[in-house]
């Protein structure tokens, strides 16, 4: 009787995201320029297939074959397009971005393609270029990397842009803080009007085809393009109706750039991924549009470890899953180069390499099958004062060369920020640029704020922020006014014939006095505190840190609340758990987490009673006490389970993962099985854990169907 009950009311559970519920929207994806293999049938619901040429058709239909949504992704700036060059060569010398010394920046290694000044030509290749997946209707497009670097704009191309978008002649971006920004603000627009015109053509012809296309952006962070010197449309997108969404593309390779904490500077993988996912979140959240979360198994840079690639991958996949209102991953850009990639395999050995390890590929897969099952509804969070953001804008990336290059390590962001990550408080970036939306606000209690390497576009931006102060808001203020680019031509200081920084209109909405350079001012239901110290300059200093998290302290205080701070990180997503222990933090015993778990992260997916947060060490957990509450039948699977059925005495399952990698399953199992089969014969292992009544199996994935069947 106790086993009839049980497997009825697991039965409700036979829709969730694991088990492949029909009907559903894509969850999951990954990009490929390969055809189908079974080294690469990672399992997920969508294959994007990379790249317009004489094989597309073909590589479109094997994943279609294959049981695959497709959908189809090209680069904007960049991409296989030497056609459109060989047609006249003259458009290499004029169209792609150039230094000032006269060098063209080329894509790779590249010496025929490099990226382009997007001008009506380019976009009308694309625009034919692109129709072949239209054709074969496709309806979901992919166009990456809207990117211009900042270095450049010295082209002819650039040069009559320029000259039709202001009305003046041309001026060299270096020669004063003005022109620089006016060239970062014109790079920002063409890629902005380029997405837009190609977008509309899109969703133009799939229209006349019968279907409603919908266009994404895969792009790096603000915060990566910043650090790399690049311009690119970013929060910008959203003033574009045909625009979808984005694509976040975060991963092993943009988080860990070095960045500064009280005045060290080092690799910070996970707090960099945190804040570049929570930018990227920052963009479309008031808009209501979609955003999807990228992590690589694997990086750009094929010099690194198998370990190295593993520990960073574990680290960015914690950082995405602690954002619980994205559902949607692309697991992994390239799986050919993951799962036929050749490797070192020690650190300082360039000589000794080898494929993925199986101890790397269980955690792996398990992980990605679970971002099927993320969608959930049941969200607690064990971590420090929420509701505090750090405001950032598009300009961050507008002050990055000369004359006046704004702070290497991006002290005007991470000085800001990384004191409150570092001590468990789960800070918020906050796009300048989207606070007009209605109610971008209202999760706020706090809102740190500088004008140091990046700038105000509009005044109305400020007219939003009062409106919050005067309704309950606290606003710090981190500034010593010094930044050059406050004396561009702009909108607060009239043009340039006024001496005002970007920060004076703000006070004067707000009615600052003196007293709020030394303590908290009472503003309408709000209040402010100002602190006349470079964000960059803190960051430098040993006492930095602390400096930043006494003014969010004040201010708290003076709101009748304070600042709660720890050193770990812990968010359940249903009955996931994602935990992460912090270095650089507070002292104090770790935390420990009481289970039963199964550890995804574990090598054997272990079942484990407790778990203890080391610092530097993310964890992803599934909680077995949330099982009859909210999980699935099959919990934990380093393969793709679908088409979960339960005739009399009987558990039968389908399975998918790539060929080469073991699948280890956890199943729900009140009792010892009679039977357990694959239905190709193959070999099949099975351990039954009375304990906790779950039977553990292991074999060999195929990259294709696999039957499962357990009898009773």
């Amino acid at each position: 009787m106790y086993y009839s009950i049980r497997m009825l009311i697991l039965s409700l559970f036979i829709l969730s995201t694991v088990e492949g519920a029909s009907g559903e929207s894509a969850q999951t994806a990954f990009q490929t320029a390969s055809p189908f293999s079974p080294r690469l049938d990672v399992g997920s619901d969508q294959a994007i297939v990379y790249g317009v040429n004489a094989s597309f058709n073909d590589r479109l239909a094997s994943w279609r074959a294959a049981n695959y949504e497709t959908a189809f992704m090209t680069g904007i700036s960049w991409g296989g397009y030497d056609a459109y060059y060989g047609a006249d060569p003259r458009r290499i010398a004029e169209e792609i971005q150039t230094d000032k010394q006269g060098k063209r920046i080329m894509h790779g290694h590249s010496t025929t393609v490099g990226y382009n000044v997007p001008t009506p030509a380019y976009l009308d290749f694309l625009k034919a270029h692109i129709m072949p997946a239209i054709e074969a209707g496709v309806e979901t497009y992919y166009l990456e990397e809207p990117e211009y670097w900042a270095v450049t704009g010295w082209s002819q191309g650039f040069k009559d842009t320029w000259q039709s978008y202001y009305g003046t002649p041309w001026v060299e971006p270096d020669s004063s803080v003005d022109a620089q920004f006016k060239a970062s603000r014109l790079k920002y627009e063409l890629y902005y009007n380029a997405l837009s015109e190609v977008f509309d053509h899109i969703k133009s012809e799939g229209k006349a085809r019968g279907f409603e296309a919908k266009c994404f952006v895969p792009t790096h962070s603000l915060l990566s393009y910043a650090q790399i010197r690049m311009i690119s449309p970013e929060s910008h997108l959203m003033d574009l109706d045909s625009a979808d969404g984005y694509l976040a593309q975060v991963w092993t390779g943009t988080a860990r750039m070095p960045n500064q904490y009280g005045g060290i500077v080092k690799e910070r993988t996970f707090e960099t991924a945190f804040l570049e996912y929570g930018q990227m979140l920052s963009m479309v959240r008031p808009s209501g549009r979609t955003v999807w979360f990228l992590a690589d198994p694997v990086e750009d840079d094929p010099n690194h470890t198998w370990a190295d690639y593993e520990k960073n991958y574990k680290l960015t996949l914690a950082a995405s899953l602690f954002w619980p209102d994205v559902h949607r991953f692309e697991v992994m850009p390239w799986p050919h180069r993951v799962f036929n990639g050749v490797y070192p395999l020690e650190e300082g050995n360039a000589e000794k390499k080898g494929p993925m390890p199986a101890a790397y590929a269980v955690p792996l897969m398990a992980s990605i099958n679970a971002l099927n099952d993320m969608d959930q509804k049941d969200i607690q969070r064990d971590m420090g004062s929420e509701g505090i953001g750090v405001i950032v804008s598009d300009t961050l990336m507008f002050q990055r060369v000369n004359p006046h290059p704004s702070a290497p390590h991006l002290g005007s962001f991470f000085g800001l920020a990384l004191p409150l990550l570092k001590h468990g408080v789960p800070v918020e970036p906050v796009q300048l640029e989207q606070i007009l939306q209605p109610g971008a606000l209202d999760a706020y209690n706090v809102l740190l704020l500088t004008y140091e390497g990046q700038k105000p576009l509009r005044a109305d931006y400020h007219e939003a922020l009062e409106h919050w102060v005067r309704k309950g808001g606290a606003l710090i203020v981190v500034g010593d006014g010094k930044d050059p680019y406050h004396q561009v031509q702009a909108w607060w200081n009239g043009e340039g014939t006024l001496n005002d920084d970007a920060y004076q209109d703000l006070y004067r909405r707000l009615g600052i006095e003196e007293g709020a350079y030394e303590s908290v001012q009472a503003v309408g239901e709000g209040c402010v505190r100002i602190l006349c110290e470079s964000p960059a300059d803190l960051q430098q200093q040993a006492d930095g840190p602390e400096k930043v998290r006494t003014l969010v302290r004040d201010v708290l205080k003076h709101q009748g609340q304070t600042l709660e701070t720890q050193n770990y990180l812990v968010l359940w997503r249903g009955p996931y758990v994602i935990a992460m222990g912090l270095d650089e933090s507070l002292p104090g015993a770790p935390k420990i987490l009481k289970g039963p778990f199964i550890d995804l992260f574990h090598p054997e997916l272990a079942l484990v009673e407790e778990v203890t947060l080391v610092p530097g060490t993310p964890r992803l957990l599934y909680d077995l006490g949330k099982l009859v509450e909210g999980g699935a039948m099959v919990p934990v699977a380093s393969a793709r389970v679908k088409n979960i059925r339960r005739p009399q005495g009987k558990v039968l399952m389908d399975t998918r993962g790539p060929q080469g990698t073991e699948a280890i399953l956890w199943m729900s199992a009140p009792s010892a099985p009679r039977e357990v089969r694959l239905d190709t014969g193959a070999a099949i292992q099975f351990q039954w854990n009375p304990a906790h009544e779950f039977l553990c199996l292991r074999f060999a994935n195929q990259g294709e169907r696999l039957g499962v069947a357990v009898a009773f």
